[in-house]
C-alpha cells in the first residue's frame, strides 16, 4: 500500500507507521484565483492508495481530496480508500424546510463515488443509524467510547457521566457502562444556532460524585456551555467535558473554560490543545482489516 496525507492531515503519521505502508504525499498548489492543482508524488501504480485527510473546515478540503482520489486512479492505484478521523457534513440528516437539500447524502454520495471504501471515527449519525444507510461503498466506524472510559478511569474517581442532551446518549451511555457509573441527560431546547435551553435532570442520588460531561462533537460549545453553567449554578463541582471530536466554532473552547469547565478532554480526529486521547491506531486497525479482505479477494481472483 501507500499512505497519502492530504496537505494538513501530516500530522497523523501514527496510522503510517502502524501500516508499515510506503510513503507518499498530495501536494494542492492554489493559482491565484484559488483553483486547486493536485499532484501525488511516490509510487502509486498498481498499489492500494489510502488517502488520509482531516475534514474538518471541509469546503477548501473537499474538492482537493476528490482530485486526489481520481489521480491516484489515473496513476494506476489498484484501489483508492479514505481515512477520514472526522467526517463532516452529517448533521443535515433530513431536510427541515421546504427545499433544503440533504447535505449527508449529498456528501457522503460524492464520496462513494471518489473512493472504493471509508473508514472514521464516530461519525455524527442521529436518525440514520448505520453508516451502510449512506454510502454505496463499504465503510467502517470505529469507536473512541472505550478510550474516554480508559481515561475517566485513570483520570476521575467517583464519576457521575452527564450528556449535554438526548442526541449524546448513545456515547453517555456507553461510557458509563465501561467505567461502572452511573449516568443522565439533560434536557434541551433550541431556537437557534447558538442560543438554547437546558433543563438540569435530578441528580440529587449522585450527590458527592464527580461530574462528566460527554458527546462524539462540540462544534458551537453552547449546549456544553450551558449545561456547564447549570451544574455550576447547582452546586455540582466543576465538570469535566469530553468529546471525541474537538470542531470547535470560533471561540468555543474558551467559552467552555469560561463557564467554569475544570478541563476540556478530547480526541486527536482534529487537531486541537485539547487532545489528550490518541484514536491513530484503531484507524490503522480498521484499514489493516479492510486491506487483508481486499488481498484475500486478489487471491482468490
Amino acid at each position: 500500500m501507500i499512505i497519502l496525507p492530504m496537505p494538513g492531515s501530516e500530522w497523523l503519521d501514527r496510522i503510517a507507521r502502524d501500516l508499515h505502508g510506503a510513503a507518499g504525499a498530495v501536494e494542492v498548489h492554489r493559482f491565484p484565483d484559488r483553483e486547486a492543482r493536485v499532484r501525488i508524488t511516490g509510487a502509486v501504480g498498481g498499489e492500494h492508495a489510502v488517502l488520509v485527510a482531516c475534514l474538518d473546515r471541509p469546503d477548501d478540503k473537499v474538492l482537493p481530496l476528490l482530485f486526489a482520489a481520481e489521480t491516484a486512479r489515473d496513476l494506476g492505484a489498484a484501489s483508492v480508500g479514505l481515512v477520514a478521523p472526522y467526517l463532516p457534513y452529517l448533521r443535515q440528516d433530513r431536510p427541515f424546510q421546504a427545499g433544503e437539500g440533504v447535505s449527508a447524502r449529498l456528501f457522503t454520495g460524492l464520496l462513494s463515488r471518489a473512493v472504493d471504501w471509508l473508514v472514521t471515527v464516530d461519525p455524527h449519525l442521529h436518525r440514520i443509524s448505520t453508516l451502510a444507510e449512506l454510502f454505496s461503498i463499504p465503510a467502517e466506524a470505529v469507536h473512541a467510547a472505550p478510550l474516554l472510559a480508559s481515561w475517566i478511569h485513570r483520570h476521575v474517581e467517583a464519576p457521575l457521566i452527564l450528556g449535554p442532551d438526548a442526541e449524546s446518549v448513545q456515547w453517555v451511555a456507553s461510557i458509563a457502562r465501561l467505567v461502572d457509573a452511573p449516568h443522565a441527560i439533560f434536557g434541551k431546547r433550541r431556537s437557534g444556532d447558538r442560543r438554547v435551553e437546558i433543563t438540569l435532570p435530578d441528580l440529587a442520588a449522585y450527590a458527592g460524585r464527580r461530574p462528566v460531561l460527554a458527546d462524539d462533537i462540540v462544534s458551537s460549545g453552547v449546549t456544553m456551555a450551558a449545561a456547564v453553567r447549570a451544574l455550576r449554578a447547582a452546586g455540582w463541582p466543576a465538570p469535566l467535558c469530553l468529546a471525541v471530536h474537538a470542531v470547535f466554532a470560533d471561540g468555543a473552547h474558551e467559552a467552555l473554560r469560561d463557564a467554569g469547565a475544570a478541563k476540556v478532554v478530547t480526541c486527536n480526529t482534529i487537531p486541537h490543545p485539547s487532545n489528550a486521547i490518541d484514536v491513530q491506531h484503531l484507524l490503522a486497525d480498521a484499514v489493516s482489516r479492510r486491506l487483508s479482505r481486499c488481498h484475500a479477494r486478489e487471491l482468490r481472483a
